[in-house]
């Protein structure tokens, strides 16, 4: 893990003439990385720029000039104000430390979105790939309003800062046999550029370089979710390992949160035909008929149990699609059950309305954080010993 992190600071270093500055601590970003995107326009809105054509400078770009570019075959087609520029396999755009460019998706067609630094294009899957080279503060901030939302408070801003940057450098060679570190899904972390919310960078300057490590000074599981219902789960009973720090614990502060509850309402033949026929679960006999259709989660469970069967309930939330596991089930007249849930997601770690709350009540950052995460401490990235013998 720590190799992984100095990556980030020697691998992606670059160098541009002389009117731009070294691009530091850096990281690669594969954006739009869902779509098959075959064609694109770019609009200089800040900062000076240089394209780079297979590793040849070929313009300087001023604000307002409108770049296309258009897969042909194996290569990229560059028009600049709708003059032909070239075909090439590999375009950069390179940006003072300030610059800023927007982003038109033609096809497919998407929204305009402002991204920082720089971006390149190449060709992959009969696709165009697109790859933004940002700045990790940069970075950080569009992934903190994406996975966090918008007017929240500054506390909260500054949790999910620091979550962010701890999953991005633990997670930093997760593409890297692809050519880039982390892609804008949420496999990843979801990122959509620069955002809207001016207090996000006043988290990220106030929460500077801080990341949470574990006992051995390990960067953790960086794991949240929208709401725990009022506990959260234990890492080994939601991804199968356990870890000191993502422990069950009982939250007040999630409940009546927007997502604190949830229902559901089934028919009662499609949920023990599910039963049926994806755990063998034998409906017919009336007493585990009568069990299925009653279950009760005073705190949570790991399973459902019909019939000396241990259902695991996260497989029934993915089977069906339901916010949460935790869940109560309760018949609903002759022909239907209700599902009568708490929480939204899986359950593990920091539960963010919850955390947001606590934000609202006056608890700052480090407390929030040691709130959700157990045997944990904050800590400089840049105090760590990256050469620690492992």
């Amino acid at each position: 893990m720590k190799k992984a992190i100095i990556y980030l600071f020697f691998f992606f270093f670059i160098i541009i003439n002389t009117s731009f500055t070294i691009l530091s601590e850096s990281i690669l970003i594969r954006i739009y990385a869902h779509l098959k995107v075959t064609s694109v326009q770019i609009i200089q809105s800040k900062g000076n720029y240089y394209v780079m054509a297979d590793a040849t400078t070929i313009l300087k770009t001023k604000n307002t000039d409108v770049l296309k570019f258009n897969l042909i075959n194996d290569s990229v087609n560059l028009m600049l104000n709708d003059s032909f520029k070239g075909r090439y396999k590999y375009i950069k755009i390179i940006g003072s430390n300030d610059a800023e460019f927007k982003i038109k998706l033609l096809n497919p067609d998407r929204k305009i979105r402002t991204y920082q630094n720089n971006i390149s294009l190449s060709v992959v899957e009969e696709g165009l790939k697109l790859i933004n080279e940002v700045e990790l503060n940069n970075y950080i901030a569009g992934v903190t309003e994406a996975e966090a939302g918008s007017r929240t408070t500054l506390e909260f801003y500054k949790v999910q800062s620091i979550l962010a940057r701890t999953f991005a450098l633990a997670h930093i060679n997760k593409h890297v046999n692809e050519g880039f570190s982390l892609c804008d899904q949420v496999h990843c972390q979801a990122y959509f550029g620069k955002p809207k919310d001016s207090n996000i960078c006043s988290a990220i300057n106030l929460t500077q370089n801080l990341v949470v490590v574990d006992e051995n000074l390990n960067l953790i599981i960086a794991a949240f979710h929208s709401n725990c219902g009022g506990q959260t789960a234990n890492s080994e009973d939601v991804w199968g390992a356990k870890t000191s720090y993502l422990r069950s614990i009982s939250d007040s502060f999630s409940l009546k949160m927007p997502n604190s509850k949830w229902e559901r309402r089934m028919l009662t033949d499609d949920w023990l035909s599910y039963l049926k026929l994806k755990h063998n679960i034998p409906i017919e006999k009336e007493n585990i008929r009568q069990a299925a259709l009653k279950f009760n989660q005073e705190s949570r469970k790991i399973y459902l149990e019909c019939n000396n069967t241990k259902i695991p309930l996260k497989n029934v939330r993915q089977d069906l699609q339901l916010k949460s596991t935790f869940f109560n089930i309760l018949p609903l007249g002759k022909d239907s059950i209700l599902f009568i849930g708490r929480g939204y997601g899986h359950g593990l770690g920091l539960c963010q309305e919850g955390a947001i709350k606590m934000g609202k009540l006056g608890y700052n950052y480090t407390q929030i954080l040691n709130f959700y995460y157990q045997n944990t401490q904050l800590i400089d990235l840049h105090k760590l010993n990256f050469f620690k013998d492992e």
